[in-house]
C-alpha cells in the first residue's frame, strides 16, 4: 500500500506538468501584432484589433438571425451555450451594415474594447493523419473586414508545427515551421528564417494587413492575384501600433473546450448574412486547419508572399495598376451590391455617351495622306490605322523609348527612397504616406509624360517627312527632334506640377484635365511650328478653343486608353501566369512602346485638323487619291 501511495505521488506532479505544458508552450510563443496605428477615430489606420469573443456572447448589440428570408430574427445577446448547439446557416448580426459601413463598425469595435486587452485564443492541436507531429495554433477575432470583401466577422489565425507528439516534449525542442494565415491560403517560413521577426527570441512578430487582417512576415505592400493569396493589395506598410494581445488557452478535445468554450459548436457564420464574399465567415471549428492541422500545412503553405515592386508601388506599371483596379473595382462592386441603382446609372450614361460618339461620326476617307487636311472625328481614328501600319517599323522604332524609360523610372524611384536621401525621411513617414505617395507617382507620371511629349514630336516631325514623300527612321525623327527638347520637356514639367498641384482637390481634378486638353498639342505645335515651349502651350489653348469637345473625345479614346493598355495587359497577365512581377512590367511597357505612337499618330492628325479649321478652311469629307493606295514603307 505505502508503494502504491509513493508511486501516485510520484506521478501526480508529472500529471500536472503535462496539463500544464499547453499553457506554457503558448505563453512562451505569444506572437506579437503589429497594425496599421491609426491616430484618431474614423480616420486612415486600422481601428480593429483582436478581441475577446465573450465580449459578443449575451451581448444586446449582438443578434442571431436563422437561415431563412423575411423577419429571422431568433434571439437578441445570444449567449454561448445557444451558439453550441451548432445552428448550421444561422448568422450573428453587428451593428452596422457591412456594405456601407462608414464608421460604424470604427465606433462599436472602440466601445466593445474599451478596457480590455486584446486577446489571441491558443491551441495545441493534433492531426490523425500525421502522428508525431503538433499544432500549435493562436487564433484572432476581428469585428470587421475592411477589405475588398467587406464583411462583419473575421477570424485569423497563425500555426507553429513541432516535431513532437505532446506539448510537453514541444517545449524542449524549437518549432519546425511556422505558417501565417492570409486570406484562402498561408505563407510559410522555416524557424531561423530571416523573414521570421521575433521579439525576446521566442515571440513571432505579425504583421497584419490594414483592413483586411491577413498576417504577413513583413511590413510591404503585399499583392494577391488567386483566391488563396487574395485579389489585391494588402497593405503592412505602414504596421507600427504594436499589440501583445493576452493568451486564452483553448482545451485540445472537443468535449473538453465545449465545456469551457461552447461558442466554438457555433456552425454558422460570424457576421450578417450577405451573398458572395460579402457574407460573415464561419468559425474556427469549421476549418480543414482545426481538424488537421498538419495536413493542412503540407497542402495549403507557400513558402512566400509576392509584394509590390518599388517602382511601382504608388501606382506606376501593371503591378501598382492591379492594386488600384481592384480597390475600385471592389469599391463599385459593393456599392452595387448595397444601392444597384446609382452604378447601373452611371453605366448607361457611360455606354449611352459611347454610342452617341460612334454615330456622331464618320469614319471614310480613311487616307493617311495628305495630313494636312480637315478630318471627322472618325477618320481620324481611321486614317491612323492605316498610316501607322504602313510604317510600322518606323513608329515600332519611335515607340521603343519607352522601354529604357520604364526602367528609369524604376531606378530612379528605388535611388530615391531606397538609396538616396530621402531614404530616412520614407522611414520616419511610412512608404503609404500621403507626401511619399505624391512624390513616387510624381516621379513616375514626370517621366513617362516626357516620354509621351517626345514620342508626339518624334512622330509628328516623322509623319511630316512621310507627307512630303521623304525616307525618315526613327533614329532621324529622334535626331529632327533633338535640339527642340530641352524647352519641350520644360513646358511638361510646368504642366505635370500645376496639374499635380491643382488635383488635390477633386475640383483641382476636373480643372486639371480641362488644362490637359488644353495644352495636349503642346509636342506637334513645339516640333511643327517651332516655337518656344510656354508660346506653344498658348498656341495649343488657341488651336483647342471652340473644339474642347472633340479634342477631349479623341484623347480619352485613343490617348488614354493607350496609356491604360499596358497596366491593363499586365494586370490580366498577373491571374494568368505566375510570371514574376518585374517580368509582368516589362511586359506592359513593351505595350506601351505598340501603342502610345498610335496615339501620337491620332493627335498629329488632330493638330492639323485643327490648325486648318482656325484658318477658316471648310472641312474636306472627298476621297483623296491615297484613299485607293496606302503609302508603303
Amino acid at each position: 500500500m505505502v508503494a502504491v501511495l509513493a508511486i501516485a505521488a510520484a506521478a501526480a506532479p508529472a500529471a500536472a506538468r503535462a496539463a500544464d505544458a499547453p499553457r506554457e508552450l503558448a505563453r512562451r510563443y505569444a506572437p506579437v501584432v503589429r497594425l496599421v496605428e491609426q491616430r484618431k477615430p474614423c480616420a486612415h489606420g486600422e481601428p480593429f484589433v483582436p478581441t475577446n469573443v465573450s465580449l459578443l456572447l449575451g451581448n444586446p448589440d449582438v443578434a442571431l438571425r436563422g437561415p431563412w428570408g423575411g423577419t429571422n430574427l431568433i434571439q437578441v445577446g445570444p449567449t454561448g451555450a445557444e451558439l453550441g448547439k451548432g445552428l448550421w446557416g444561422y448568422h450573428l448580426d453587428f451593428p452596422g451594415s457591412a456594405l456601407t459601413p462608414n464608421c460604424s463598425y470604427d465606433k462599436w469595435s472602440r466601445r466593445l474594447n474599451k478596457g480590455h486587452r486584446p486577446l489571441t485564443y491558443a491551441r495545441v492541436a493534433t492531426d490523425s493523419l500525421h502522428p508525431g507531429q503538433i499544432a500549435l495554433q493562436y487564433w484572432f477575432f476581428y469585428v470587421f473586414n475592411n477589405f475588398n470583401d467587406k464583411h462583419e466577422g473575421d477570424w485569423e489565425m497563425i500555426q507553429l508545427d513541432f516535431d513532437a507528439a505532446t506539448a510537453a516534449q514541444a517545449l524542449r525542442r524549437p518549432p519546425a515551421i511556422v505558417g501565417y494565415s492570409q486570406h484562402q491560403g498561408a505563407e510559410s517560413a522555416e524557424w531561423g528564417d530571416s523573414k521570421l521577426e521575433l521579439v525576446g527570441g521566442t515571440h513571432p512578430v505579425v504583421y497584419a494587413a490594414l483592413g483586411s487582417h491577413a498576417n504577413y512576415f513583413t511590413s510591404a505592400l503585399h499583392l494577391g492575384r488567386s483566391a488563396a493569396q487574395g485579389v489585391g493589395c494588402d497593405d503592412t506598410s505602414e504596421a507600427s501600433h504594436q499589440v501583445r494581445p493576452e493568451v486564452d488557452v483553448v482545451p485540445t478535445r472537443k468535449a473538453d473546450y465545449m465545456r469551457g468554450y461552447p461558442w466554438l459548436g457555433f456552425e454558422g457564420h460570424w457576421g450578417e448574412d450577405h451573398s458572395g464574399f460579402y457574407n460573415g465567415p464561419t468559425g474556427p471549428n469549421t476549418k480543414l486547419q482545426w481538424r488537421h492541422p498538419i495536413t493542412w500545412a503540407t497542402k495549403d503553405w507557400r513558402d512566400k508572399s509576392f509584394t509590390v515592386p518599388i517602382g511601382t508601388f504608388a501606382g506606376g506599371g501593371a503591378t501598382g495598376f492591379f492594386c488600384n483596379v481592384v480597390g475600385t473595382g471592389s469599391s463599385l462592386l459593393t456599392a452595387l451590391a448595397g444601392n444597384p441603382s446609382p452604378v447601373l446609372i452611371v453605366c448607361f450614361v457611360i455606354i449611352a455617351l459611347l454610342i452617341w460618339l460612334v454615330s456622331r461620326t464618320t469614319w471614310r476617307p480613311s487616307a493617311p495622306l495628305r495630313i494636312e487636311r480637315r478630318r471627322p472625328w472618325g477618320c481620324i481614328v481611321a486614317s491612323s490605322r492605316r498610316m501607322y501600319f504602313s510604317h510600322l517599323r518606323l513608329f515600332l522604332g519611335i515607340g521603343l523609348i519607352f522601354l529604357p524609360l520604364g526602367a528609369l523610372v524604376t531606378g530612379l524611384q528605388y535611388l530615391t527612397f531606397q538609396a538616396g536621401g530621402l531614404s530616412g525621411l520614407v522611414a520616419a513617414a511610412g512608404r503609404r504616406n500621403a507626401a511619399v505617395d505624391l512624390l513616387v507617382i510624381g516621379l513616375g507620371l514626370l517621366v513617362m509624360v516626357f516620354a509621351l511629349a517626345i514620342v508626339q514630336s518624334a512622330t509628328a516631325l516623322a509623319m511630316v517627312e512621310l507627307d512630303e514623300g521623304r525616307p525618315i527612321t526613327a533614329l532621324g525623327a529622334y535626331r529632327k527632334a533633338l535640339p527642340t527638347l530641352p524647352s519641350l520637356l520644360t513646358a511638361v514639367l510646368l504642366i505635370v506640377v500645376a496639374f499635380l498641384l491643382i488635383s488635390l482637390t477633386a475640383f483641382g481634378t476636373l480643372l486639371g484635365f480641362y488644362l490637359a486638353v488644353r495644352w495636349s498639342m503642346l509636342a506637334q505645335v513645339h516640333a511643327l511650328e517651332k516655337i518656344s515651349g510656354f508660346a506653344a502651350l498658348r498656341r495649343s489653348a488657341q488651336l483647342v478653343r471652340g473644339n474642347w469637345w472633340r479634342a477631349a473625345s479623341l484623347i480619352l479614346f485613343v490617348t488614354v486608353v493607350a496609356l491604360v493598355l499596358g497596366p491593363l495587359c499586365g494586370t490580366l497577365l498577373l491571374f494568368a501566369t505566375n510570371q514574376s512581377f518585374d517580368f509582368i512590367n516589362f511586359a506592359a511597357s513593351v505595350i506601351d512602346a505598340l501603342v502610345v505612337p498610335f496615339a501620337a499618330i491620332a493627335t498629329t492628325y488632330l493638330y492639323f485638323d485643327l490648325r486648318i479649321e482656325k484658318q477658316g478652311e471648310p472641312a474636306d469629307t472627298g476621297v483623296l487619291p491615297a484613299e485607293a493606295a496606302p503609302a508603303s514603307s
